[in-house]
């Protein structure tokens, strides 16, 4: 079982910067492909960033530019770095796990609120 515990969001203006932290239980970045979801009132659920254990990252073409995804192994904890944050990044934001080799072994967070609004 892998626990993920978010953190970071909150409200801020238009133009403005938020990291969210995830730190996972053990040490599952060797493994596990780690993720961020978003999910806005009345939209479906869509993966933001990921970074597999190699390494390897993709984005959402809309956050491209605006959004980094990192990993520290030492502290067992993926970032997200939103930049330049727009009204339409507001969203509840998950943290997600996903094994690659089994599919349905994944682990969801709690999730934390982003809000962009002036």
């Amino acid at each position: 079982q892998v626990q993920l515990v978010e953190s970071g969001g909150g409200l801020v203006q238009p133009g403005g910067s938020l990291r969210l932290s995830c730190a996972a239980s053990g040490s599952i970045f060797s493994i596990y492909t780690m993720g961020w979801y978003r999910q806005a009132p009345g939209k479906q659920r869509e993966l933001v960033a990921a970074i597999t254990r190699g390494g390897s990252t993709n984005y959402l073409d809309s956050v491209k530019g605006r959004f980094t995804i990192s990993r520290d192994p030492a502290k067992n904890t993926v970032y997200l770095q939103m930049n330049s944050l727009k009204s339409d990044d507001t969203a509840v934001y998950y943290c997600n796990a996903d094994h690659p080799s089994y599919s349905g072994l994944t682990f969801w967070g709690q999730g934390t609120q982003v809000t962009v609004s002036s």
